[in-house]
């Protein structure tokens, strides 16, 4: 929005064209969200505890008990700050803008429908994983689509390590675009258990992918660092920065003892968003790498799940109670 109000303005004074620099707005935008999300936070929280948004505690977990109570849904936090400061700083011309804050506010939205009903409503089981996970599937499907619709965008899949190994998968990249967003999703919400445990490392992840995608959307970097070149998708990089300040705004609050849990509608939104920037930026196997928490996470409950199944009720690591602490 401030792009469009002040770049006209430029070719007068000079001074504004500064607003032209994704790196510059990136800056500011990272600034906005950090504020929005700690000015907002006491508010947004008070407001949950109003509304008795308290987080959902399994009695099997004594070590759990001392968060019964606490604030939960607050990706409402994090969705006010990312997504206001996003469309504050971004050239809001650009496609690539709107399909990553499409995706992050569709999964947000799916969250948002199932916290409010394990929440508000008290149904413990919220919406069923099937139907949550047909809506993942729809809306990456569509964003993806709308990728591929670009007769530019590329379906060649770039490997660390291997500058030379680029296979193209045509149409099956969408079902692996689709996998690999949704896959995130899910495991960001897997990940979110413990104060600050799911926040941190999706910061570390934006950042890192800010970087990625800053240099993909420009032709000389990517050429001369063999990365595939997207052109336009430079502009993604103000949204990551949006989300990596917003992170560190909600941590404040997330950070122990949490006074606010991000549910579902932070997780999933989160963990969409970062799973189609890596799609955009031709950086699929790198998120892999830089979330590598989420990955071992998703790893871990699928081993637990699968051996508790297969023995009838073992389990893998099993403490002893008396020595769980969980902060």
């Amino acid at each position: 929005m401030i792009y469009h109000l002040l770049v006209p303005f430029a070719a007068k004074f000079t001074v504004l064209n500064v607003f032209r620099y994704i790196t510059f707005r990136s800056i500011y935008a990272f600034a906005t969200a950090l504020l929005l999300a700690i000015f907002l936070g006491p508010r947004v929280i008070a407001w949950l505890a109003k509304l008795k948004c308290g987080q959902y505690i399994n009695e099997e977990v004594k070590a759990h008990a001392c968060k019964a109570g606490t604030p939960t849904m607050g990706g409402i936090l994090l969705g006010l700050a990312i997504v206001g400061s996003a469309l504050l700083w971004s050239d809001l011309t650009n496609p690539y803008a709107w399909l990553t804050l499409g995706v992050f506010s569709g999964f947000g939205a799916i969250g948002f429908i199932d916290d409010y009903l394990k929440v508000v409503k008290k149904r413990n089981k919220g919406l069923s994983a099937r139907a949550k996970f047909i809506a993942q599937i729809l809306i990456a499907t569509a964003a993806v689509s709308a990728l591929m619709a670009d007769p530019e965008f590329s379906t060649r899949l770039s490997v660390p390590f291997f500058k030379n190994l680029r296979p193209d998968l045509g149409w099956f990249y969408l079902p692996f675009a689709v996998i690999v967003i949704v896959g995130a999703s899910n495991a960001v919400n897997l990940t979110d258990g413990l104060d600050g445990l799911a926040i941190g490392p999706t910061v570390v992840a934006a950042g890192m992918l800010a970087l990625f995608v800053y240099v993909s959307g420009n032709a000389l970097f990517s050429r001369y660092l063999q990365m595939i070149p997207v052109p336009g998708v430079g502009e993604v990089t103000v949204f990551c920065a949006a989300m990596a300040g917003g992170g560190l705004g909600f941590l404040w609050f997330n950070a122990y003892p949490a006074q606010v849990f991000m549910g579902d509608v932070g997780s999933l939104s989160l963990g969409g968003a970062l799973g189609f920037v890596a799609v955009v930026c031709k950086q699929e196997f790198v998120l892999m790498i830089v979330g590598g928490v989420f990955v071992l996470e998703t790893l871990s409950v699928i081993l637990q799940v699968g051996y508790f199944k297969f023995t009838g009720g073992k389990r893998i690591l099993r403490w002893p109670r008396c020595t769980i602490i969980l902060n």
